[in-house]
């Protein structure tokens, strides 16, 4: 049984419009790829999903652990767009307060701090400060953070943001090493990278999923005549519209 969002409903005010409006969603194993354009109500999702935030109507549990647990917080690990260097800690310290944050004792989460690091390839980093890393090395610091305590599900809000073409790709191959482990959820902006790396493509436009599943079944909303580069820009905007 996976992660799964029962209609769910939130808004920023309860006197506003909704972002999402009784919204279901069951979360698929592997690596899944969220699209769609800005206020769209992807972040608002993840947050939902990471127990960030709450929906003021439905439920969301993993495994029948709802996510008011503790439990719950201990199996599904965020990532927010933005990773913030904290200038006295080494990346190893990061992760592991990181772990401690999420109820590990310190020596148990020191310990598994350089496991978790080393998973995303940065062993050789754990004792450097995070203000010294580069942006893509902070954003797997990141990962890391999120993983150190055996999370069974991760959502990424915008992990590549601002990195270069040689820096995705060393990310997405670190996340699709930890794929037969965790189920893993991103959002993205970045829809040509997706065919090569995702199982499943969700869209979500206007707080509302418009697709969910294979890769290959969304590359099919694309017209047969579009060339094999452009079929998951073609898809999307088949999806979402031309203006968004």
């Amino acid at each position: 049984m996976s992660l799964c969002l029962s209609s769910c409903t939130y808004a920023y005010r309860r006197w506003r419009q909704p972002v999402l409006d009784h919204l279901d969603y069951r979360l698929p194993e592997g690596l899944t790829i969220l699209l769609g354009p800005n206020g769209a109500g992807k972040s608002t999702l993840l947050k939902l999903a990471a127990s960030v935030n709450r929906p003021q109507s439905g439920t969301i549990a993993f495994k029948d652990i709802p996510s008011s647990a503790r439990a719950y917080r201990q199996q599904v690990a965020w990532m927010p767009q933005t990773i913030t260097a904290m200038p006295s800690l080494t990346a190893r310290e990061y992760v592991a307060y990181c772990g401690w944050l999420k109820g590990m004792n310190r020596s148990d989460a020191w310990q598994r701090a350089a496991t978790a690091l080393a998973r995303v390839e940065l062993a050789d980093r754990a004792g450097m400060k995070t203000t010294q890393l580069s942006g893509g090395q902070l954003r797997r610091v990141g990962v890391a953070a999120a993983i150190v305590h055996d999370a069974r599900v991760l959502l990424l809000d915008e992990p590549t943001a601002g990195m270069d073409p040689r820096q995705r790709r060393v990310f997405y191959d670190q996340i699709r090493g930890l794929v037969d482990e965790v189920s893993v959820m991103i959002s993205t902006h970045d829809i040509a990278d997706l065919a090569e790396e995702a199982d499943h493509v969700t869209v979500l436009t206007d707080g509302k999923i418009v697709h969910t599943g294979t890769t290959s079944s969304f590359l099919d909303h694309a017209s047969d005549d579009v060339a094999e580069g452009r079929r998951a820009e073609a898809a999307y905007t088949a999806l979402v519209g031309v203006d968004s």
